[in-house]
């Protein structure tokens, strides 16, 4: 396990990139809050905006059917109405390679040259192409004068848009296609200070890598401290926060597996309660080690939420197999009756996407960021999480934001409260399963967790479960072009 004499668990170096204050630090649960706080975020802006991320849509609303902002609804009409209204002010947006021109502009992404042509020379377009093949630019921020950044899991794309609610039929949940789509569960953190313009670094540096263009820092980002909007309320105020990031080898730099060394770390430490959630469950590495502290007699309770289906036929024969063997494996080692896990449903029954990438370690760290438990995520694609630890002064404050946060997940997944899922915990002994259990409805009787069984998972394992052409674990692992073109067309 990683760890110092004081028994921290993020450490610079090897845990994390590097560990900075946020004056003001807000954790974001759904898209619907994050595009509100996003848009809001960006009408502050004066000098820069950096959107990076996996994948944008300018067609997609920030708030479907009810606009309580100013400025264009859609993404991409919003930005270049930005771009108008302030003459000094530079939009740099980033997004992985996967689309050819034919899919990219019935997408609304059009080639870097239109969008310029269209635009002008203040809103720049990078198509991100430099990984190794078959990786995927993974990492989701945003950065405005490096003064408020916003680093999680929700892409602005179709798809996510989607309330707290998680309603059976929300007509604000419509792609540009017309489209409803399913109901989404994510999430995202926002900061400021020096957390913040350590983003701005790390998304230059990004920015430099894909186009070869250096951007220099806000130098006075400091002064736009009072930029944060006034609808954003903090979670917590001066606090120390980390960043944790996975960069796959390239030919000028090394590997970087923070993000894997940070979830073994987390692993290893937990005590009481780790609460997992996760849009997969595919990394072996992982899993084992989960399985070893599962065989030992002080093992903590493991809870994990995580989807019922991965998306698309290709993620469903390689993600979904993956899991059916992990999850043997877990369960094989769970002598203590210490492992629960559930996939959530909406009122009427209908599976939730968890896309969220949550990590609560007892109650004392927390982790949002856009890294998977697949084995892309440890060491293959680019991404980034911040995470917060209960140490120091800090500690009672931390530990406070940490319960509430895993508690007020558990509410949102249950249909009830957090005063509710306390009482529930208190009552079990201080068990977050059995306070689970206690609460848990059956499917159609309101928002509801499922647990997975033998049976939920019969029939899935493939073929093409663990496979390194898929899901790989490094840039040592080539993909042939075919497999690299199958990949970004279903993957």
């Amino acid at each position: 396990m990683s760890g110092n004499g004081n028994g921290a668990v993020l450490i610079p170096g090897d845990t994390c990139w590097r560990i900075e204050r946020a004056d003001r630090l807000t954790i974001l649960i759904d898209a619907e809050d994050y595009f509100r706080a996003a848009k809001a975020s960006m009408l502050q802006a004066r000098k820069r905006i950096m959107l990076i991320g996996w994948d944008f849509d300018t067609r997609i609303d920030l708030e479907p059917h009810k606009r309580t902002l100013p400025g264009p609804n859609q993404v991409g009409r919003f930005l270049r109405w930005l771009t108008h209204e302030r003459p000094e002010l530079e939009i740099y947006l980033l997004k992985w390679d996967l689309g050819t021109l034919s899919d990219a502009i019935p997408r609304g992404m059009p080639p870097v040259f239109l969008l310029n042509w269209i635009t002008g020379k203040r809103l720049h377009l990078q198509a991100d192409s430099v990984h190794p093949p078959g990786a995927a630019h993974h990492q989701k921020i945003v950065v405005i004068d490096d003064a408020i950044a916003f680093c999680g899991g929700i892409d602005m794309t179709v798809n996510r848009w989607d309330s707290r609610a998680h309603l059976d039929d929300d007509t604000r949940r419509t792609n540009p296609n017309g489209e409803q789509h399913d109901p989404w569960h994510d999430a995202t953190i926002a900061v400021d200070g020096a957390a913040a313009r350590a983003l701005g670094d790390l998304a230059r540096e990004r920015w430099h890598t894909a186009s070869g263009e250096e951007l220099a820092p806000i130098e006075d980002a400091a002064d736009y401290s009072t930029d944060w909007p006034q609808s954003l309320e903090p979670t917590i105020r001066d606090v120390d926060v980390a960043i944790t990031r996975t960069l796959p080898e390239l030919e000028d730099r090394t590997e970087i597996r923070e993000v894997e060394a940070l979830f073994l770390a987390a692993v290893a430490a937990a005590e009481t309660t780790l609460y997992i959630e996760n849009q997969y469950l595919a990394s072996r590495t992982i899993a084992e080690a989960v399985a070893s502290r599962l065989a030992q007699p002080n093992c903590p309770e493991i809870v994990l939420v995580i989807a019922r289906n991965a998306t698309g036929w290709l993620e469903q024969k390689t993600m979904d197999g993956a899991r059916h063997r992990l999850l043997r494996l877990l369960w094989k080692a769970d002598r203590n009756d210490r492992l629960s896990v559930y996939y959530p449903v909406t009122a009427a029954g209908e599976p939730i996407y968890v896309h969220a990438k949550v990590l609560v370690l007892d109650d004392r760290m927390l982790r949002v960021g856009s890294a998977n438990l697949n084995n892309r995520s440890m060491g293959f694609d680019t991404e980034c999480d911040l995470a917060l630890e209960a140490v120091g002064d800090d500690a009672q404050r931390i530990t406070d934001t940490v319960l509430r946060f895993r508690d007020d997940l558990i509410a949102e997944h249950l249909d009830t409260t957090v005063e509710a899922v306390r009482a529930a915990i208190a009552k079990a002994d201080g068990s977050v399963q059995g306070a689970i259990e206690s609460l848990r409805t059956e499917p159609g009787a309101g928002r509801t967790l499922v647990p997975f069984d033998r049976e939920t998972v019969e029939g899935e394992d493939s073929a093409l479960a663990e496979n390194e052409l898929m899901d790989p674990e490094t840039a040592a692992v080539r993909f042939p072009d075919l497999i690299r073109r199958v990949w970004n067309r279903f993957g």
